[in-house]
């Protein structure tokens, strides 16, 4: 598929199929950030907090308790930084599909007006841009679903084990 079939791709779909694909990509670019972060820098974050907690001398006190809380909260923070927009993609992206039928629809009876429902071929085009992109939105929604899902539970597990080792330590 050429940069020509992509263009007429997103012309028959409309200006919403854009708006479609830009949220699509900021999705998969935060989806691939925390995939990275997990790979490459989590194990970093979690050594450093539990390191500054087993540094602490007095870990019994009710100061001890908030500082660990405080370090707990800080991995916790940059363990689930994006997730939550991440998800918010996921769902806008159906939304937008939604939209795109609606805009596509509205272009169907415009042209069912101006032309007593006479030409089939505009019509068909009205469709189109009825139909795409609410597959889009799905296909968007549904790719980013399966990695959305895995990334929240691997956010809460990380953030449990740097809570199980500093109690242990």
């Amino acid at each position: 598929m050429g940069f020509g079939d992509l263009q007429a791709f997103l012309d028959r779909g409309g200006p919403v199929l854009l708006v479609i694909m830009a949220a699509t990509f900021f999705m998969w670019a935060l989806i691939l950030e925390r995939f990275f972060y997990f790979r490459f820098a989590h194990q970093a974050v979690a050594d450093e907090a539990i390191s500054e907690w087993r540094s602490r001398s007095d870990r019994k006190s009710t100061l001890a308790h908030w500082v660990r809380d405080k370090l707990v909260s800080e991995v916790r923070q940059a363990t689930e930084l994006n997730v939550t927009l991440t998800k918010a993609l996921v769902a806008l992206a159906p939304l937008l599909g939604l939209l795109g039928t609606v805009t596509g629809m509205i272009q169907v009876f415009d042209i069912m007006a101006i032309t007593d429902g006479a030409d089939a071929k505009a019509m068909s085009a009205g469709v189109s841009r009825a139909t795409i992109p609410t597959m889009a939105g799905m296909v968007a929604s549904l790719s980013g679903i399966l990695f959305t899902s895995g990334m929240d539970k691997r956010a809460a597990r990380a953030v449990q084990k740097v809570e199980d080792q500093m109690e242990i330590g």
